[in-house]
């Protein structure tokens, strides 16, 4: 469904059981603290707390790619962003615990990424994000996905995106587009992140 071509989403529309199998497989991985910034230039620590406070596992599974992989694609092509892309990053299950959020950001970075050997993201940048809920609205307050679309506005213009809080549910947008994630209030929301990127536009 479309919201001004600004985003694309699927309401419940990944199985409940699937979602559980991709829950207890994220949870038996190693969890860190989620970092901001890029692995060249990290957020210093005591800024990144101000901004992002959640706990994170990287998830990189053929199963879980072939489940996401043709959401993106139709939104793409759905949307008519007709982005060219090739390349999708490696899977965050991301963990929002109590009090924990996620401020305002863009996914894409200002400039590629750099030469770092590998070649599938030398050269490219962010520009499809995909996002999708895990666990059902019911089981957590707080920890709504707010978007700001101030990229064509030109002043704050800001929608709580309530349309993915059932569980199962789908939604991609463009990388650039300005997010957050509100403070988790009661229980644990649990979601997949992933980018997808290619060269910069022409």
């Amino acid at each position: 469904m479309l919201y001004e071509t600004d985003y694309w989403f699927w309401k419940s529309s990944i199985p409940s059981n699937l979602c559980d199998d991709i829950v207890q497989h994220g949870l038996s991985k190693q969890e860190s603290k989620a970092w901001t910034g890029t692995a060249e230039d990290p957020t210093p620590e005591e800024t990144a707390d101000k901004i992002r406070q959640s706990n994170v596992s990287w998830l990189d599974d053929r199963w879980i790619y072939d489940i996401i992989q043709p959401y993106v694609t139709q939104a793409n092509e759905s949307a008519g962003w007709n982005f060219e892309w090739d390349w999708s990053e490696t899977i965050q299950f991301t963990k929002y615990k109590l009090n924990q959020f996620y401020d305002w950001h863009q996914d894409a970075y200002n400039k590629p990424y750099p030469d770092d050997g590998n070649p599938n993201r030398t050269g490219k940048i962010r520009k499809l994000s995909i996002i999708v809920t895990l666990v059902d609205g019911s089981e957590y307050d707080g920890g709504d996905l707010q978007m700001n679309f101030r990229h064509k506005a030109k002043i704050d213009e800001i929608k709580t995106i309530t349309e993915i809080r059932p569980k199962g549910s789908v939604i991609v947008f463009p990388s650039y587009i300005f997010h957050r994630v509100t403070p988790v209030t009661r229980g644990t929301r649990y979601s997949l992140v992933n980018w997808n990127i290619g060269y910069p536009y022409k």
